[in-house]
């Protein structure tokens, strides 16, 4: 059981909803089997024709970000926003200055977790992978931590595999693996590392098949957290026999 804030989830996998239809949202759903989907406050329409919260089905949790913020005092105003429009208390919270790598802002992510948890939301922080900025996030009252595994949208996979690692090993609060997963093994390879959660969007929005990746997706995810909870075999340099070597023809 995955719990975030004031919630329990079944799902250990977060669907990105950014960069495909709105028509394929509510199947994509269904086939991840999530029951939390990110949400950029930006393609809220309140009042248009095609409204994103109308094809999200009710008991999904939305998790709106706080996507274009490029400091801690916008990433609160669109949190509030978010507020205000009725997707709960719970935000990720992105803010980026770099529009080239469109790294976060480690540093403005602690101000505006801070300032968000003391308002009572339930700040899922993304970060760049660093301990020591982690256990600050988790001090000021992230709901979860959320490093990258390598530069959002690039589907590059687990380039800063060992540092995520320590933090799985360090930080007491959920670790989310965000940005950069590209294919379902590199999702699996993670949960079987330990990470509590996965987060994917891009490496969805890009397959051919939509719902056939999200649902493979959703198989990786959960073979990864069996493995881990199974406890992964030793690894050794030589071989060793997995059948007798002796007692032949005695």
């Amino acid at each position: 059981m995955l719990k975030l804030g004031n919630k329990e989830f079944q799902s250990r996998f977060i669907l990105g909803s950014g960069k495909f239809s709105l028509e394929l949202i509510k199947s994509a759903i269904h086939n991840a089997g999530a029951e939390i989907i990110t949400l950029a406050l930006r393609r809220a329409n309140l009042g248009g024709a095609e409204n994103i919260l109308d094809f999200i089905p009710e008991n999904i949790t939305i998790l709106p970000n706080t996507s274009g913020a490029i400091n801690a005092d916008e990433a609160v105003r669109i949190a509030k926003l978010s507020k205000e429009i009725g997707c709960g208390n719970f935000i990720k919270i992105e803010v980026i200055r770099d529009t080239k790598y469109l790294l976060p802002d480690n540093y403005e992510t602690i101000k505006a977790t801070e300032k968000l948890a003391n308002l009572g939301f339930y700040p899922l922080a993304y970060m760049y992978p660093d301990l020591n900025v982690a256990r600050d996030l988790a001090n000021a009252g992230a709901a979860a931590v959320m490093p990258l595994a390598s530069p959002i949208g690039s589907n590059r996979g687990l380039l800063t595999k060992e540092f995520i690692q320590i933090l799985i090993d360090e930080i007491e609060v959920p670790i989310i693996v965000d940005a950069g997963i590209g294919n379902p093994a590199q999702a699996c390879e993670v949960m079987q590392m330990g990470a509590d959660a996965v987060m994917v969007n891009t490496a969805i929005a890009t397959a051919s098949n939509i719902n056939q990746m999200a649902k493979a997706f959703k198989l990786a995810v959960e073979a990864g957290r069996e493995a881990y909870l199974a406890g992964l075999g030793r690894i050794i340099k030589q071989a060793d026999a997995s059948s007798p070597l002796t007692g032949f023809l005695d």
